[in-house]
C-alpha cells in the first residue's frame, strides 16, 4: 500500500509549460537524470523512477502519481522502497511519491523538504539540476535505511526516464 507523501501545484510560473513532454529536457539533462537515478541505485536496494507528463488529469497531483505508481509496478519491490518523482509540465504540479517502506523511514518532512527544493529551483529554470538533486537526495535517504546487498539485489525496475501523456 503506498503512503500519502508530498505534493504542490504551487506556482511554478518559470515551468516550461511551452515545451511538450518530451522536449522538457535536452538530451544531455535526460542523460544526466538517468546517470543520477542509476548512481543513486547503485548504493542501494530502492528504486526511483522519474515521469513526466503534460498534463495531470486529477486536482490533486499526489493521486496521480499514487495511479502512476500504481501503472509502473512500482508496488512490487521486494522491500517497498520504490520512490516515483512526478511532474505534469503544462500543469505545473510536482509529486513525490514513495512506498510504504521507505515512507515510514523518512517520513512527511523528507518528502515536504525535496519538493520545496524542487519547486525553489523550478521558480530558477533549474529543472534537470532540480531533479538530479532530488535524485540524489532520495538515493541518499535509500542507501541510509536500505543499503545495497551484493547477494541478493536486483536491478528490479528500469531506470530510464518515463514520458506519459
Amino acid at each position: 500500500m503506498g503512503c500519502c507523501k508530498f505534493a504542490s501545484n504551487s506556482s511554478l510560473k518559470n515551468l516550461r509549460s511551452f515545451f511538450s513532454k518530451k522536449d522538457f529536457f535536452s538530451d544531455v539533462e535526460k542523460n544526466q537524470i538517468v546517470a543520477a537515478i542509476r548512481e543513486a541505485e547503485r548504493q542501494t536496494s530502492g528504486e526511483i523512477r522519474l515521469y513526466v507528463e503534460s498534463r495531470c488529469r486529477f486536482v490533486d497531483p499526489l493521486d496521480r502519481a499514487a495511479e502512476i505508481f500504481e501503472v509502473l509496478k512500482m508496488k512490487q519491490t521486494s522491500a517497498h522502497n520504490a520512490v516515483l518523482i512526478y511532474l505534469a509540465v503544462k500543469d505545473r504540479q510536482v509529486a513525490v511519491f514513495g512506498d510504504q517502506g521507505i515512507h515510514e523511514k523518512v517520513g512527511e518532512a523528507f518528502w515536504a523538504q525535496e519538493v520545496k527544493h524542487m519547486l525553489s529551483e523550478f521558480q530558477a529554470a533549474h529543472y534537470s539540476e532540480a531533479l538530479t538533486k532530488v535524485v540524489k537526495d532520495i538515493g541518499e535517504a535509500l542507501r541510509s535505511h536500505f543499503p545495497y546487498d551484493r547477494q541478493s539485489d536486483i536491478n528490479e525496475l528500469p531506470d530510464d526516464i518515463v514520458f506519459g501523456r
